[in-house]
């Protein structure tokens, strides 16, 4: 994926020369914003950018076809070009800002093997000897970072859609870029909801209620959104829409249950975080109600009193994932995560949408889905 590889450099080099406009003005406010700032740089390097990758193939999907665009034209062959890729950069700093955030909800420690962002500003607290509570301060610190991630997001699509051609494709790929904010914001509500209520609602409804936090929270921000974003940004019609959001959104669904899989089974030294991270949080993931289906009411019972202590050693996190593996769960949810995939390759199959970028497609709906643990 050459032409993927590229955008991804793209999209870090437009990151990086947003990030260094943005500290100079932040120094000249005040000289202690440079490690704050520098801070949000180092969330906003690396990564493997699908997001991003998402959108870009969204908006070769639809323009592409009348066009004949080049996979990754130049600059000199597609006018919107720059546009595109600002606003696809854009989507990876909204991504940091959930990060940050996601963080200090989940009590994380750890984001992509290092000290996550308020685990970092609360060392910085203690390493001055500040007054206070460093862990307060950690967290306050983070929460602002978040906030300033949003609104640097904001800065950066708004700039994307003012280089593009047609006015009416900005106000589309905004209004869309409007949908994937509110969506992604009521998903990260029932996350939380759901992890903290989950003992009042009727046993029955856990399996639905954990799909539909996946659904919102993951799988239409994840996939869906980028892709409706950048097809949009490119003048896409209601067919190429609505066949992107038919490959989106199960494509979005099996990307999040590998990746709580991945939490539960993951390799720290793949994954970034600890392992098993995903029980000592107490996510109330697909692979937990499934596995509650399938336990007896003793087991059910242990598992409950397990989930979401913090305090788990390696001793309980492996009796959990046994449990989980031999109850037949984490087989299930792969069948899932199957169905999903099929389901996601068959929207394209006729889609009205440029041939390159279709199967640039089906090659990142394997790479998604098919990280190891």
């Amino acid at each position: 994926m050459a032409e993927s590889t590229r955008l991804v450099d793209l999209v870090q080099l437009r990151i990086d020369e947003f990030l260094a406009a943005r500290s100079t003005e932040f120094e000249a406010i005040a000289p202690e914003l440079v490690r704050f700032t520098d801070l949000a740089s180092s969330f906003l390097s690396g990564g493997k950018r699908f997001r991003a990758l998402f959108c870009y193939w969204g908006w070769q999907s639809a323009s592409g076809v009348a066009q004949g665009f080049d996979p990754l034209p130049d600059e000199a062959v597609s006018a919107d070009f720059p546009g595109v890729v600002l606003a696809a950069s854009a989507l990876e700093v909204f991504h940091a800002a959930a990060l940050v955030h996601d963080d200090i909800m989940d009590n994380s420690d750890t984001r992509r093997g290092a000290a996550s962002a308020h685990k970092r500003l609360e060392a910085m607290h203690t390493d001055e000897g500040w007054v206070g509570d460093p862990a307060r301060f950690g967290e306050s610190a983070a929460l602002l970072l978040g906030d300033l991630l949003l609104g640097w997001s904001d800065e950066l699509f708004d700039a994307g859609t003012e280089l593009l051609a047609e006015r009416s494709a900005g106000r589309a790929g905004r209004a869309e870029f409007a949908r994937m904010r509110t969506e992604v914001t009521a998903g990260q509500y029932l996350d939380i909801l759901e992890e903290n209520a989950w003992t009042r609602q009727p046993e029955s409804e856990a399996l639905p209620r954990a799909h539909r936090v996946i659904v919102y929270k993951s799988a239409k921000y994840s996939v869906e959104a980028p892709l409706a974003i950048g097809a949009a940004l490119g003048g896409a019609s209601l067919q190429q829409l609505t066949a992107l959001r038919e490959f989106g959104l199960p494509l979005g669904v099996a990307y999040q249950l590998r990746d709580d899989l991945l939490g539960v089974f993951g390799d720290p030294t793949v994954t970034g975080k600890p392992a098993g991270d995903d029980l000592r949080e107490g996510k109330r993931t697909v692979l937990v109600a499934l596995a509650r289906q399938k336990l007896s009411s003793q087991a059910r019972t242990l598992m409950d009193e397990l989930l979401g202590d913090p305090e788990l050693d390696d001793q309980q996190v492996g009796i959990m994932r046994s449990t989980l593996r031999e109850c037949g769960a984490v087989d299930q949810v792969e069948r899932i995560i199957d169905r999903n995939v099929a389901a996601a390759k068959d929207a394209l199959r006729d889609a009205p949408l440029a041939a390159s970028a279709r199967d640039q497609l089906l090659e990142l709906a394997d790479t998604v889905t098919r990280r190891v643990y």
